[in-house]
């Protein structure tokens, strides 16, 4: 009698525990975020008051031998960093190119130009 009446409490605690989990986690999961990842509607504000912040900045990088102009639209982001929104090739040539400081100098400014007309367009 006692092993039945310690099976029907375990099945109890079986079926509530199944119940949280149906009531407080599976709709956090269909949401695509769970409740403690979720951003109050304050740091949503914050966040979205720091994106359209944005702007377009120039960049350069070396990827595979390759150097690359960039235009980056990028926000301070909750940590202090920059996050990049989106980033666009300008010019790519290569790190060995014999003219690359005169192409890298003229890309540069380039880039500085486009940031200046994009950040413009985008303020106005």
């Amino acid at each position: 009698m006692v092993i039945v009446l310690v099976e029907l409490l375990l099945l109890g605690v079986v079926v509530l525990l199944c119940w949280f989990v149906a009531t407080s986690l599976l709709p956090a999961l269909r949401s695509g975020t769970p409740h403690a990842l979720r951003r109050s509607g304050r740091d949503r504000a914050v966040l979205a008051a720091a994106v359209a912040q944005a702007r377009w900045v120039p960049g350069h990088d070396e990827v595979d031998g390759r150097t690359r102009i960039l235009v980056r639209r990028t926000y301070i982001g909750p940590d202090g960093l920059p996050v990049v929104l989106d980033e666009r090739v300008l010019e790519d040539f290569s790190a060995q190119d014999p003219a690359w400081e005169a192409r890298f100098t003229e890309g540069m400014a380039r880039a500085r130009f486009r940031c200046t007309y994009l950040n413009t367009e985008e303020s106005g």
